[in-house]
């Protein structure tokens, strides 16, 4: 803005000092200050009157502190999801590859923890992916529904500006807009106290805690996988799993995240609170907290995400391991499939379904109390009324047809809904998905 932009009496001079003490803050005078006025931002301003004696007598000019406070922190806020959003893009374009490189390779489904009907490694991975989807649109959307404050005065109502400009209301509206274009604001919130409203940091950390949500839960499943040796995270050559028992490779990235996430998943709790508690325009109680958990929330999502990345980009399935667990479990849930093809060879399928019934114990007391391998097939095998199906209980029993539409449904997904969101972080995606080393 110029000096005499909208016919305030401030000189070229006064402003090219302040220009060139923007990098040069004395902060120990202002710590000094501090001290004595109990008070940070009048530090400052005292602290550059002293490094900027001609412009002195125009700081602060008819400012308050929540206009340098406020606006800083939206700034910041604006440029903190600038930061995460692409970040959260290199794990969807990470995540949507494994999920379509593995998305025909069975698995068995859980449902209670307990196995279920079968899916698939990538349909598995793209449920993770629809979450994470979720939470671009959130951060995007508190992102672009973000404003700037503006210059509202004290209580909100501009009457400092309005006597500043001899009540020239054209220009206290003309001076709002002109600071939220040159802070990079297109939109302002046309009504605050003498803050922003601390509903805004609920809509933000509400997306970051959201987020932590996500990657809690995939993790989990992570570290549950890991636990059945079916996937596991990335796992260095000299990495070490426990101090006392060589063997073990613990998921330690993947708790990693599940620990950070659930401290993201708590921030929520206290923009809410605080929010709540801010009474009229404004109380001072929202100050130190503030601080703590805006830093807090941005600087754990950052963290969360780059342990994430590196977890997307090292993920290992272990084939074999998984199909012996589905030859565990599948004779069990191939019953139906059985009943089904006895009855279109002529069955009766009440009959057969007693039958099923019997076997499937007999076959269920064996591997409970005997420690052994489900024979269920050994004895369908044995059993005469099942002899219409025996040449078909190879078919029957192909893994590949207990999927569904699963991997049909992962390109489905990959196409329609991941590629249209990482379209927009094109320009990001190189730089961001190059491998992340952990140092720690």
């Amino acid at each position: 803005m110029q000096s005499n932009e909208l016919g305030l009496d401030i000189t070229d001079d006064q402003i090219a000092e302040l220009e060139s003490a923007v990098h040069d803050i004395d902060f120990a005078c202002a710590e000094e200050h501090e001290k004595q006025v109990r008070h940070d931002v009048m530090a400052h301003v005292h602290t550059l009157a002293e490094r900027c004696p001609r412009a002195a007598p125009i700081i602060h000019l008819g400012a308050t502190s929540c206009y340098v406070g406020d606006n800083t922190d939206l700034i910041v806020i604006r440029d903190g999801l600038d930061l995460l959003l692409p970040r959260l893009a290199a794990v969807i374009s990470r995540l949507s590859k494994f999920a379509d490189e593995h998305k025909s390779i069975p698995i068995l489904g859980f449902t209670h923890l307990q196995p279920a009907q079968l899916t698939t490694v990538g349909k598995r991975a793209s449920l993770w992916l629809s979450d994470l989807l979720m939470d671009e649109r959130a951060l995007s959307r508190a992102r672009n529904d973000l404003r700037f404050r503006g210059t509202k005065g004290t209580t909100g109502t501009q009457a400092s500006f309005m006597q500043l400009f001899d009540g020239d209301r054209d220009k206290v509206k003309a001076l709002d807009k002109r600071v939220a274009e040159l802070a990079g604001f297109d939109k302002r919130y046309i009504v605050t106290g003498q803050t922003y409203s601390r509903k805004v940091d609920i809509e933000v950390v509400s997306a970051i805690s959201s987020l932590g949500a996500t990657v809690h839960k995939m993790c989990s499943d992570i570290r549950i996988l890991a636990s059945l040796k079916e996937i596991e995270e990335p796992f260095e050559a000299f990495q070490i799993g426990s101090s006392a028992m060589p063997y073990k490779r613990n998921p330690m990235r993947s708790e990693r995240c599940c620990s950070l996430a659930r401290h993201m998943i708590t921030l929520y709790a206290n923009v809410a609170n605080t929010h709540a508690v801010q009474w009229m325009e404004r109380t001072l109680d929202d100050s130190a907290n503030r601080r703590i958990t805006l830093a807090e929330a941005f600087l754990t999502a950052d963290a969360t995400l780059l342990t994430l990345l590196n977890i997307c980009q090292g993920l290992v399935i272990y084939p074999k391991v998984i199909a012996r667990h589905i030859e565990e479990e599948l004779p069990f849930m191939a019953t139906e499939n059985i009943i089904m093809a006895m009855v279109q060879a002529g069955g009766d399928r009440q009959i057969c379904h007693e039958k099923i019934r019997v076997l499937s114990h007999e076959a269920g007391a064996v591997v409970k109390l005997e420690g052994k391998n489900n024979d269920f097939i050994d004895r369908v095998k044995s059993d005469k009324y099942f002899a219409p199906i025996i040449n078909e209980l190879e078919k029957i029993m192909d893994s590949t047809t207990f999927i569904g539409r699963a991997p049909e449904q992962v390109t489905e997904f990959l196409e329609g809904e991941v590629a249209p969101v990482l379209k927009k972080y094109n320009d990001s995606l190189v730089l961001l998905e190059k491998p992340v080393s952990l140092n720690i």
